[in-house]
This record gives structure tokens, C-alpha cells and sequence, in this order.
């Protein structure tokens, strides 16, 4: 089995443009990206897919394999797609170019359960330990059911916990919360499934929420998702950014 890492990259990001190019501590985004990329034990290859050709010339300079896509992907699973074409990948792993804090364990650890389990898809969450997170429209949430199948995603705050017949959450009840996790940006397709998922219909609720993972589960098919622990974010606004500089410089010092 085949094992490809593809890192979807965007210049044109509608909150952060030019994401994949902005620094954290004197690296680019997408170069922490493939460096992590790179340390994975189970990959056989890394490769860049982008529509742009200043994020190209940026790949090119540190000598990562970088494939140019067609401009028409709608998401960065169908830009994986466009940049696998023709290649021999049997199991490949979308690793979305605003996730400068994923560890290289956490690749694997999708190669080895696709390898494993013989999946259509999965991918990664991790419990929220606060309550801003659990209410921040750029944090994804994902509820599970008992096997470990997504049941659904939203930016919306799910499960919906309340106090008392309240909205109200406190930072207590989410620390002993059991349910409630973040949905890392990270996913991993047998290449069948991938090739049947950008077939598929874009539905309402992918439309509606924007994300596209509900594109796999509107057409009936399931996404199995692990936890793992993980205190890093992906980077989608100027204040992501800033946190990630102060988030990394604690890491180094």
C-alpha cells in the first residue's frame, strides 16, 4: 500500500489571504506544515498541491515536491485529488496547509488505522478544554457515536450542553465534559473513496455549514474519527495568527 501525504495550499484564503505564505516565528505556514509532513514514519511521499505560483516558487525553494492543480478545486479534498492523478497512491492523507501544530504521530496514526481497518475515511478530534473554543464559529466541532463514527460536524457549539435549562457553560463543565471535541484538519481516504467523493453531490448542509467533510456524511457514508490528544489549532484569521506566534514561541523557550 501506497501512502501519500498531500498538503492542499490556497493563497487566496477569504479571512487570511496569503495564509499559507505568512510566518510564525521566521517560517512560513505551509513550510511548518511539510515539515511535519516530512517526519512521518508511515509516508512514502509528500506532496504540495496549489493553484498558485508564488506559493509554488515558495515550495520549490525548499525542495518539496509541488504538483500545480486546476484552479476549479472547490476544496482541498478535490485539490488532493487533481494532485494524485496519474500517481500510485493507494491510501492518501489531506493535510490541510493551516496546521502548522499537527505532530507527525498524528499522521500516522490515520495511516495505520486505514491500514488497519480497511476504511473508507477517517480523521482526528481532540476533547475542548475551553469554553471559548466550544463557542468560537472558527473551531469545528464533531459529536461521535459509540463506535467512533462522526455523526455530525458544525462550527455551532455540539453537543449542546446546558445548566439548568440554560445556554450558559462554564469552563468546569467543559473540562469534565466527555463529548465534546475539536475536529483537527487532518483526513485520510482509501484512493476508491476518494475518487467516489468528488463525484458526489455537494449537499445543503455542506453548503451551508462550509465544510466539506458533510459531503461524505449527506451522501450516506461514514467518517471514522479518533482521539487523540492535542493542544495545537489550525491558523483561519489574523488572530489565529497571532496566537500561533505566541503559542510557538512558548514551545521554543
Amino acid at each position: 500500500m501506497i501512502k501519500y501525504i498531500v498538503i492542499p495550499a490556497r493563497y487566496a484564503s477569504t479571512r487570511l489571504p496569503g495564509k499559507p505564505l505568512r510566518e510564525i516565528c521566521g517560517k512560513t505556514i505551509l513550510y511548518m506544515v511539510y515539515e511535519k509532513a516530512m517526519l512521518s514514519n508511515l509516508k512514502d511521499h509528500v506532496i504540495i498541491a496549489t493553484d498558485d505560483k508564488r506559493i509554488q516558487d515558495a515550495a520549490i525553494m525548499f525542495d518539496a515536491d509541488v504538483v500545480m492543480t486546476s484552479p476549479d478545486c472547490k476544496s482541498g479534498t478535490d485539490r488532493c485529488h487533481d494532485a494524485i492523478k496519474g500517481k500510485d497512491a493507494d491510501i492518501i492523507v489531506n493535510l490541510q496547509g493551516d496546521e502548522p501544530f499537527i505532530r507527525p504521530d498524528m499522521v500516522d496514526l490515520l495511516f495505520d488505522v486505514m491500514l488497519n481497518e480497511r476504511l473508507d475515511m477517517a480523521t482526528l478530534c481532540t476533547p475542548i478544554t475551553d469554553v471559548n473554543e466550544y463557542t468560537n464559529p472558527n473551531v469545528v466541532k464533531v459529536v461521535l457515536d459509540k463506535y467512533g463514527f462522526a455523526l455530525y460536524f458544525s462550527r455551532s457549539p455540539i453537543p449542546f450542553k446546558s445548566s439548568h435549562g440554560s445556554a450558559y457553560i462554564s469552563q468546569r463543565t467543559i473540562l469534565n465534559n466527555q463529548c465534546i471535541y475539536k475536529h483537527i484538519g487532518i483526513y485520510a481516504f482509501s484512493r476508491t473513496f476518494l475518487e467516489k467523493y468528488v463525484t458526489m453531490e455537494r449537499c445543503v448542509l455542506e453548503e451551508t455549514e462550509s465544510l466539506e467533510q458533510l459531503r461524505v456524511l449527506e451522501n450516506g457514508f461514514r467518517i471514522k474519527v479518533l482521539i487523540t490528544d492535542y493542544n495545537g489549532f489550525g491558523i483561519d484569521t489574523e488572530e489565529d495568527l497571532e496566537r500561533a506566534k505566541t503559542f510557538s514561541f512558548r514551545k521554543t523557550t
